[in-house]
């Protein structure tokens, strides 16, 4: 494996860019003209949201009303052109853009959010079998937050796109009672930090859409996601393909994923990676469940979906759908390219906590209780634990972690996370020493199983401290 490689194989998600979740636009390259503006000179922004996690959350579906940046003088500037409803659990050490758009130039000291309805959903495993998930409404203690600034969020005629990034504290905000059970009250808490497109922040990691057209002279391609929102990609030379793609493999039924930069200078996607999910119109993503059997080849896996397009297959976001396999799929690794994917990923080294996106024939989607596919793709996700008293190995940079929260009804075993050259600390974490007997951390990375003798490991790209009460804008920059 190249140093290239190998680095990339430790890379992971810093801003996750989900079409599932962006506004119905209906944008064109990735710029949309909010109406109110008409007139003034204006700037580009965008919004990025993301997550504190919190123990046995699957789901944390919430509409977003209205994102609002506020001047000192009082003037109101709305950053969102639709009214999306996102999962904030999904997005585990994870980003996602909610929305870009062209907003009046100038400074803006706060920002105030609002929220419409929510639900919260929880895994169940009652039973003894396979894990259900149960939901319940959220009920708001209030549906609008003010959040002053530590930055302001500066907005320049021409200038490169700037952005917010909102984090909504699920730690903080998912009230529980005496015995840790969620109660269904909710206490909106959000820590919200201007960045750049240049910023740690600004790196799109993943965006996955259809693929409406493909400029091979102008090595381009264009892809919609499924409100309808266009978004052109530009390729060139430096850009991966994972497998055997190429720019000439896309067509009209292909649903790509998508790695890259925000073009300072007309808001289209400069990609650094791209994969291809789906060659036959279907995708879905989401976190392995449980396998059939427990060993072995697998003949079929549940998949809790938290990514989906198109949507109106028979499966359903925040619910399990089976994946029944043939022997005939083929198996990737994202940001992975060499023959030991097959080798470190297959049918067989399938294990319950796993995030994998599955691609496939729409038709093979109508039934959530047998789900044929073509293709599945691992990739990173960000797993909640403590760490192991006196696991710490500097000389093999090692440790063992006791997962929590959703992945840890699915991994009950303390595992062994594995650092890399590219892996780094945020959050709180400086270094290799501050991994301390007993710490809250979120490993962000990709589970796999030990082809030799069959245990879970965990390669890491982040490894996050969780308990800071706030996070600082210069951990985005």
């Amino acid at each position: 494996m190249s140093p290239k490689s190998h680095q990339k194989l430790f890379r992971l998600a810093l801003l996750l860019l989900s079409g599932g979740v962006l506004a119905a636009t209906g944008c064109t390259n990735g710029l949309v003209t909010n109406g109110s503006t008409s007139g003034a000179a204006t700037g580009s922004a965008f919004v990025v949201g993301t997550d504190a996690p919190v123990a046995s959350v699957t789901s944390f579906s919430v509409q977003i009303m209205g994102i609002d940046a506020i001047t000192q003088g009082g003037t109101s500037v709305p950053l969102m052109s639709g009214q999306p409803t996102v999962d904030f659990a999904r997005y585990n050490g994870l980003q996602t853009l909610l929305d870009m758009n062209d907003v009046p130039a100038g400074t803006y000291d706060s920002v105030t959010i609002s929220l419409g309805t929510g639900t919260i959903g929880y895994l169940d495993t009652s039973s003894g079998g396979a894990p259900t998930i149960q939901t319940e409404a959220a009920t708001f203690t209030t549906t609008s937050v003010n959040v002053p600034l530590d930055k302001p969020f500066v907005v320049t005629q021409g200038g490169s796109p700037a952005g917010l990034r909102v984090d909504f504290d699920l730690r903080k905000s998912i009230q529980v009672d005496s015995n840790g059970n969620i109660t269904g009250t909710v206490d909106p808490a959000f820590n919200v930090n201007a960045v750049a497109n240049t910023d740690g922040g600004g790196h799109i990691d993943t965006f996955i859409a259809g693929v409406v057209s493909v400029d091979t002279t102008g090595q381009s391609f264009v892809v919609q996601g499924p409100h309808g929102e266009n978004f052109t990609i530009d390729v060139n030379g430096q850009t991966e393909w994972d497998g055997d793609a190429s720019l000439s493999s896309l067509t009209t039924s292909c649903i790509v994923e998508v790695s890259g930069t925000i073009d300072h200078a007309d808001q289209t996607l400069d990609a650094d990676e791209v994969a291809i999910l789906s060659d036959t119109n279907f995708y879905a993503a989401g976190q392995v469940t449980y396998v059939t059997p427990a060993s072995g080849a697998a003949t079929s896996f549940d998949l809790y979906v938290r990514g989906l397009l198109p949507t109106d297959t028979g499966l359903t976001l925040g619910q399990i759908a089976q994946v029944n396999l043939t022997g005939d799929e083929k198996f990737f690794i994202y940001w992975m390219h060499n023959p030991f994917t097959e080798f470190l990923f297959n049918s067989s080294s399938l294990v319950a906590g796993q995030h994998v996106a599955i691609g496939g024939p729409a038709s093979g989607a109508s039934n959530p209780d047998a789900v044929t596919v073509k293709r599945i793709h691992l990739r990173n996700w960000g797993f909640n634990g403590t760490i192991v008293s006196g696991s710490q190995n500097s000389g093999q940079a090692t440790f063992q972690m006791q997962v929590n929260g959703f992945a840890g009804v699915l991994i009950p075993e303390t595992i062994t996370v594995y650092l890399g050259t590219a892996t780094d600390f945020r959050y709180g974490l400086g270094s290799w020493g501050d991994l301390t007997d007993g710490a809250n951390i979120r490993v962000v990375g990709l589970l796999l199983k030990n082809p030799t003798n069959g245990q879970v490991v965990l390669l890491a790209r982040h490894i996050d401290g969780l308990d800071m009460t706030d996070f600082t804008t210069a951990a985005f920059e």
